[in-house]
């Protein structure tokens, strides 16, 4: 930076304040005791004074004030180790960024931009000051958006920023599709491609972000310089592969994409055509836990105050009405399982808006029970949208056994939580051949749900 100097003779009489005096100093030879030559390169001539190289800058700077700002430089400088050299070279630090660090610790002026705040950052953390760290983590979330969400992801895990990761991690749940969609998904390492894919929270369908993931595996072969081959692919997937959420696909989605893409085995393929075919299903080595896309914590609640035994099947859906007070989302259904011992249950749950007469949500799909009288979770394949004081039917029509059933039956059920306000929900009975659930016995006893 080239400053413009005033006259040295008396300069301290022109400025008003310490701040004054101590940013006059900034980048200037005057009372200098040291020098950094900052940045890659040699410098020309070689020894002390030389010449700085190309992409190098030699910074002069007072000791005092620098020891003043930073710890790091305190040991530098003072500590038991300290140099004596009048000139200390900084190959890892960029000469935009070392500025800026001393233009702050000089005068607390923050001058970063979105071509120097990562480098600025990185800087800040090395020589241990603090509140320029927390400027930059600020500017970033300010510039946070979807198109440069995972770029920044990456940056804030490798200098260990938490605050501001849990930021882009949020921006990716809410705008899942466009995040992915821009260059910097596929320059992610694997352990954030990881972070994501485990996340409950995402917004898009599983067939999408499954081709997301082919297009991450595509450029870490070119990084690794593989061939762009099927085995290749999923060899650097590594475990990545198996966070995919494969059940949470229709049959159809999974049949144009991943059974045709040569990344899951033959094996991989039949079971999970079985699975999305047959009852009981098989068992999957993937994740069946929807994505809500939903913030918070899971709630739940249970409809009746005793359970008792037997309830039987003949193909007839049990179904209950209810309302809600506020906006929530359905993720799945606790019904009750056996009173033999542990079976598996084949179960197709819906909930459908009565007075529409829409089915809202359905999935066909089974759980197994242990002979306990508890509730079992089966789960939609994505959050069912309710909104308050629309009357909706929640439908459940199992095959097996007899099962324990639910008695004394609550009309009305509050869930208080005590960072939100409380969710009311009053059931009604359904109309119609309902295999005898009522407001006061039968199946679907628990409700789960997001505010």
């Amino acid at each position: 930076a080239v400053l413009q100097r005033e006259p040295l003779y008396n300069w301290q009489a022109t400025k008003g304040s310490l701040r004054e005096r101590f940013a006059f100093l900034f980048s200037n030879e005057l009372l200098s005791d040291v020098h950094f030559v900052v940045g890659k390169g040699s410098p020309r001539g070689g020894g002390g004074g030389a010449a700085p190289g190309p992409g190098q800058q030699r910074i002069p700077a007072h000791r005092f004030v620098l020891a003043a700002g930073s710890a790091v430089f305190d040991a530098m400088f003072n500590g038991g180790m300290a140099t004596t050299s009048a000139e200390i070279e900084l190959p890892d630090v960029e000469p935009a960024a070392f500025l800026a660090l001393l233009r702050f610790l000089y005068s607390d002026e923050v001058q970063i931009g979105p071509e120097t705040v990562m480098t600025t950052l990185y800087t800040a953390k090395k020589y241990a000051v603090p509140a320029l760290e927390a400027h930059c983590v600020d500017f970033l979330t300010k510039h946070l958006r979807a198109d440069n969400a995972f770029m920044l992801l990456t940056q804030a895990r490798l200098f260990d920023e938490p605050q501001l990761a849990s930021l882009c991690l949020d921006t990716i749940d809410k705008s899942t599709m466009d995040a992915i969609s821009a260059e910097g998904f596929t320059d992610i390492d694997i352990d954030t491609l990881c972070a994501v894919l485990e996340r409950d929270t995402l917004s898009i369908r599983e067939s999408r972000l499954f081709g997301a993931v082919v297009r991450w595996a595509e450029a870490e072969c070119q990084r690794q310089q593989l061939p762009v081959t099927f085995g290749n692919k999923q060899k650097v997937l590594g475990r990545a592969l198996s966070l995919i959420r494969f059940p949470l696909m229709t049959i159809e989605e999974f049949a144009a994409g991943p059974a045709q893409s040569g990344i899951l085995s033959d094996r991989e393929v039949v079971n999970l055509f079985l699975h999305f075919t047959v009852n009981p299903k098989p068992k999957v080595d993937y994740i069946d836990r929807p994505r809500c896309c939903l913030r918070g914590k899971e709630c739940s609640i249970n409809r009746f105050q005793q359970v008792e035994s037997r309830w039987g099947y003949s193909g007839t859906s049990d179904r209950i009405r209810f309302t809600v007070n506020r906006r929530i989302s359905i993720v799945g259904f606790g019904l009750y399982g056996s009173i033999h011992g542990p079976t598996d249950y084949q179960v197709n749950i819906q909930i459908i808006d009565y007075e529409k007469n829409q089915t809202l949500g359905q999935n066909d799909t089974g759980f197994s029970c242990d002979g306990t009288a508890s509730t079992f979770r089966v789960m939609f394949k994505e959050p069912i949208e309710i909104l308050p004081t629309v009357c909706y039917t929640a439908c459940a029509t199992l095959k097996g056994p007899d099962s324990h059933y639910g008695t004394k039956g609550l009309k009305k059920v509050i869930h208080e939580s005590p960072t939100a306000s409380k969710t009311c929900f009053v059931f009604y009975s359904s109309p119609g051949n309902n295999n005898g659930t009522s407001i006061e016995d039968g199946q679907i006893p628990e409700i789960i749900f997001y505010t």
